[in-house]
């Protein structure tokens, strides 16, 4: 039986979209607070000529701006793609609950690939992480996008 996405991941797919027809790297990310959407992100670094500005990394930044905190507890991000150590350092810094992600990584992953972040012993928060849901619609947009770009 298939079981349709969950919207937050529905919003982030559709945010990856969006920004692969801006020409960015097609990656979305969508916060949630419960069942309200808190902010939703995606990646803008061509656009800003910020190599900091990864989707993670602004939703995040928009959440913290709403809530007025520096951290995002009882918070979950939903994200199409797993993220690599600088937004894995700033969800464990942000104190996101759970994270939830479409695509593996295997390049610049640092959850289930690479420096593998939430299990340093020096991370001090560690979310409960969830992969897969979304995954071949993410990997087609990516390998889409990026197959373009090489013809």
């Amino acid at each position: 039986m298939v079981f349709p996405l969950p919207l937050p991941m529905q919003r982030a797919l559709a945010l990856a979209e969006q920004a692969a027809q801006a020409f960015e790297v097609p990656v979305g990310a969508v916060i949630m607070q419960g069942e309200r959407q808190i902010a939703e992100a995606a990646n803008g670094m061509r656009a800003s000529g910020d190599p900091t500005d990864h989707a993670e990394m602004r939703a995040i930044r928009a959440a913290l701006d709403l809530l007025g905190t520096g951290r995002l507890d009882g918070c979950d991000l939903w994200v199409t793609l797993e993220p690599c150590a600088m937004c894995a350092g700033a969800i464990a810094h942000a104190r996101v609950a759970r994270l939830y992600y479409a695509a593996p990584d295997p390049k610049g992953g640092a959850v289930e690939h690479g420096p593998r972040f939430f299990g340093q012993p020096t991370c001090h928060h560690r979310p409960d992480v969830y992969s897969g849901m979304g995954q071949e619609r993410s990997a087609a947009l990516l390998t889409d996008f990026f197959r373009e770009r090489r013809d």
